[in-house]
């Protein structure tokens, strides 16, 4: 049945939540959409994008919308879902959010061979080939998530969990936080609700030895705390936030998103949310971490392109123990 408290608050503002649910085929779109459906959310599954608009003309709802986008559809493509996307942030009367599910390609294609099912893509050809041109397809759709869950490792159930963590609506419910790396010189992401600078801080790059890693490394990480403003900095950011998120949580709001930007994004500001992934989860608060420009290099990669060998990105959650 509905969660009143957060709905009933943006309906009554005006504000029609949303969360548009897409991945590729096979990493449990179908499955999300069932579970939003259970925590409270009207879910509508395969919906052209075309009708997307005539959908949400009127009134708010007074339930929060979750809406399955599957490349399946006549009139999917990259493109357009970006374009709906800054159409819906611009307006002032939505709320949307981008849940993206992914999965590795290896793990799509048994799940494929398993159900004995054809990629939808490539119905002639081998699931691999749907999997890597569906990835490709999708690419530019996973940099704009809000939330990415990679359910590789997910069971039903696993995933049922990190959904409903994350987007319970319950008023017991605990506020969730997105801590986001970035480099400026890409612009800045899209949905922050907060944004620190990080850019005065010492700069790994500089280093010829640490170069080539990123802020997840222990040196990296060590450099750049050596930098005698660090402390201050953290301990000031952090006791901001965590002032914060109790207040955000009296608004009605179930997740926050707080970003780090830096030159590159690889080195200062991955270690900001690193190590303030670690406090807030030490702190009770449930805690996801993206990387923008790890993932980004990390595509590059995977797809033959140039990337700076910083490894592969690791986007983490954290839950508080």
């Amino acid at each position: 049945m509905p969660h009143p408290a957060k709905a009933e608050g943006d309906a009554a503002r005006g504000v029609q939540r949303l969360v548009l649910v897409t991945g590729p085929s096979g990493a449990g779109r179908s499955t999300a959409i069932n579970v939003l459906e259970d925590l409270g959310y009207e879910a509508i599954d395969n919906l052209p994008l075309s009708l997307i608009p005539r959908l949400l003309d009127g009134p708010a709802r007074p339930m929060p919308l979750a809406l399955g986008l599957d490349v399946r559809n006549r009139d999917f493509s990259a493109s357009n879902l970006i374009e709906l996307i800054d159409r819906l942030t611009r307006a002032p009367e939505y709320a949307p959010e981008v849940l993206f599910l992914d999965c590795s390609a290896d793990v799509l294609v048994r799940r494929y061979n398993e159900t004995r099912r054809r990629h939808p893509l490539t119905p002639d050809q081998e699931p691999m080939a749907g999997v890597q041109a569906e990835a490709d397809l999708l690419a530019p759709v996973r940099v704009r998530a809000d939330v990415l869950i990679d359910t590789t490792e997910l069971s039903p159930h696993d995933l049922k969990a990190e959904l409903t963590r994350v987007f319970d609506l319950r008023p017991d419910h605990r506020l969730t936080v997105s801590l986001h790396s970035f480099s400026y010189k890409r612009g800045v992401p899209r949905g922050l609700d907060l944004m620190f600078d990080c850019r005065f801080l010492a700069n790994p790059h500089w280093e010829p030895h640490l170069r080539p890693l990123d802020g997840r490394d222990a040196a990296v990480q060590a450099h750049v705390s050596a930098d005698p403003r660090f402390a201050a900095f953290f301990d000031k950011t952090r006791d901001l936030v965590e002032f914060l998120l109790p207040a955000h949580m009296e608004e009605g709001k179930s997740h926050l998103a707080i970003g780090f930007g830096c030159t590159g994004g690889q080195h200062r500001s991955v270690t900001l949310v690193e190590k303030m992934a670690v406090a807030l989860a030490d702190a009770g608060w449930p805690v996801s971490i993206r990387h923008r420009e790890l993932e980004r290099r990390s595509t590059a990669l995977h797809s033959g392109g140039d990337a700076s060998p910083t490894g592969e990105a690791r986007p983490t959650q954290r839950q508080a123990s």
